[in-house]
């Protein structure tokens, strides 16, 4: 099946999950032992990929700056442009397509090995709800987990910048973080903050959905997988041009 024919369907399913999904997440009883097993994978276990890439896009965004703007004579404003391309977008975005190919297809592959073995049948069987026990979980894990994800690696991002305005452009670290915070307000925070918890909610439903609905064995677990993979990213990208867009209105 085609991407497109694909992405038609995980809307269509998806919505339903989504929407029973919301309607759990808010009455009881909550599984609170599992979401906090689920955040330790999602959150613990993705802070070594978000960090690290966007560590590395500081740099590169802050080396990118340095030569666009020394052409004409603006070096100083590395800061400036570094802290707000990672605080309203690049920091949201990356840490969302890294943590949807890690955790994504991480919950497509657990809940498809689930579904082609019937152990989710037998929870029906059981009288067992798996979008309670199964969903909602990893569904809070990532809603919770994302915006901290996000704002460290924010962090790391700036930090980054530091460093090569520092040991390449000879600029100073508090000369350097006074320009990165100088124009960034409140409402920058929260809109790139406010992505995330859109991104988080995309990025489980569809690696939920297509693990429920993983079908033929062990090669139906890895199209679950892909399809959750390039689902997920285009999600992300695309919800992020109308998010930006809702957020840039207020």
């Amino acid at each position: 099946m085609d991407p497109v024919s694909n992405l038609l369907i995980l809307l269509g399913g998806g919505t339903r999950l989504a929407g029973q999904t919301l309607v759990r997440m808010f009455s009881a009883p909550i599984e609170g032992r599992e979401i906090l097993r689920q955040f330790e994978r999602v959150g613990v276990g993705s802070l070594n990929l978000t960090n690290i890439t966007a560590l590395f896009t500081g740099l590169v965004l802050a080396l990118q700056t340095a030569y666009t703007l020394g052409a004409f004579g603006a070096r100083l404003y590395i800061g400036q442009v570094v802290a707000m391309s990672l605080v309203r977008e690049l920091g949201p975005v990356l840490t969302a397509l890294m943590v949807g190919g890690r955790v994504g297809s991480g919950i497509s592959a657990e809940l498809g090995s689930m579904t082609v073995t019937e152990q989710v049948d037998a929870m029906r069987s059981m009288a067992a709800d798996p979008v309670r026990k199964l969903v909602v979980p990893r569904v809070w894990a990532c809603v919770l987990a994302m915006p901290m994800l996000t704002a460290l690696a924010v962090c790391m991002g700036i930090l980054g910048g530091m460093i090569i305005a520092v040991f390449q452009e000879g600029s100073t670290a508090a000369f350097y973080f006074d320009q990165a915070f100088r124009l960034m307000s409140i409402g920058d925070v929260a809109s790139g903050l406010g992505k995330t918890y859109f991104f988080a909610f995309f990025i489980s439903i569809i690696g939920c959905y297509n693990g429920l609905n993983a079908t033929g064995g062990a090669d139906g677990v890895g199209r679950a997988t892909t399809n959750t993979v390039y689902a997920a990213a285009i999600s992300v990208l695309v919800s992020d041009f109308f998010l930006t867009k809702l957020f840039l209105s207020f």
